[in-house]
């Protein structure tokens, strides 16, 4: 039976104040950093990295150093390198989340399309209707793939082919073939946004679809459905390189109870305060990647970022002491 559909969250109510706040040149914003108690023994840097990164990505790197008050002073001795040295191990941070959610969406994309071509023996199994909860959800599927067939015929081909460039598969299906109108499933999915995975995922309308997708990437089905909702919203934050270490996401990955997931060795590896940062995130990508890509370094690398930032970064992103000695992670370290 059909679930019936997710009603949408009412709106928060909007706040009551007046923004008034005057935009401030380079040297107006240092001066205000300065004059906060932030040490700069160089302006002339300071404005540089002012002008190419914004005041306002990165003041919010600042906050972990200040006194906790209304003035948003400084602790004594915090310098301007201590605030960029923290933004810039948010981006490596970044990066290196990127690479491991790079491989899970792409061995998601893989498992739907060979699970559900070859189940139904048909390589446009997605257009039928019968094979998805909402049919609303399912005609937006299908007006996404639709538009963006539509916007790469409206655009210029593709350069002509030789030994080393060719055309995209999927102008070569859409200028080659009449029919069936939209591309086959494994072209279809490179068309989605992880969001859009997510959902189409979440719409199929046979349990023993969703859980043979899942068991491809080591999951159960209601796990892979938490997961990537959570990894929807970490990949949009990456993207459009926002804060990530310290950020509040709103929603946080399913905790597994099945053995056959990989996960944390111990009851207490993953302590309650933890549950709602960015750690358990981490726990669950190095989880996936131990199923489609058990040779990774990817362990090792969060390791070498890691183990020499201070108590105060950790924190922030929930990583209790001594996780690295957890065997779940030990074992790629070592």
């Amino acid at each position: 039976m059909a679930r019936p559909p997710r009603a949408p969250r009412p709106l928060r109510p909007r706040g009551s104040l007046d923004y008034d706040k005057p935009p401030l040149s380079l040297d107006e914003l240092v001066d205000r950093l300065s004059g906060r108690g932030l040490q700069i023994p160089d302006p002339d840097r300071a404005r540089r990295y002012l002008r190419h990164i914004g005041y306002y990505r990165l003041s919010p790197y600042t906050i972990p150093f200040q006194q906790g008050r209304a003035d948003h002073l400084f602790r004594e001795g915090t310098t301007f390198d201590d605030v960029l040295d923290l933004y810039v191990f948010d981006r490596t941070l970044r990066l290196l989340i990127m690479d491991a959610l790079e491989r899970v969406e792409v061995a998601v994309r893989a498992a739907l399309t060979d699970h559900m071509s070859t189940t139904y023996n048909n390589p446009h199994w997605y257009m039928d209707p019968g094979h998805f909860q909402h049919r609303g959800k399912h005609t937006g599927l299908l007006k996404i793939v639709r538009d963006t067939c539509d916007e790469r015929l409206r655009g210029s081909p593709d350069a002509g082919e030789d030994s080393l460039v060719h055309r995209s598969a999927l102008e070569h299906y859409l200028t080659t073939y009449r029919s069936p109108e939209l591309p086959p499933s494994w072209l279809m999915v490179e068309t989605l946004t992880i969001g859009h995975l997510a959902a189409a995922y979440r719409n199929l309308n046979r349990r023993a679809d969703r859980t043979a997708i899942a068991t491809s990437v080591g999951l159960t089905a209601p796990v892979l459905e938490s997961w990537l909702q959570t990894y929807v919203r970490v990949r949009n934050i990456c993207a459009h390189h926002g804060r990530l270490w310290n950020v509040g996401l709103g929603v946080y990955p399913a905790i597994p109870n099945s053995p056959a997931i990989s996960w944390l060795a111990g009851t207490d590896a993953l302590p309650a305060r933890s549950r709602t940062r960015l750690y358990p995130v981490l726990v669950s990508l190095q989880s996936v990647l131990d199923s489609v890509s058990p040779r990774s370094s990817w362990a090792r690398r969060l390791h070498d970022l890691l183990h020499t930032r201070s108590r105060m970064n950790l924190a922030g992103m929930g990583v209790p002491e001594n996780w690295a000695a957890n065997n779940f992670w030990s074992r790629h370290i070592t």
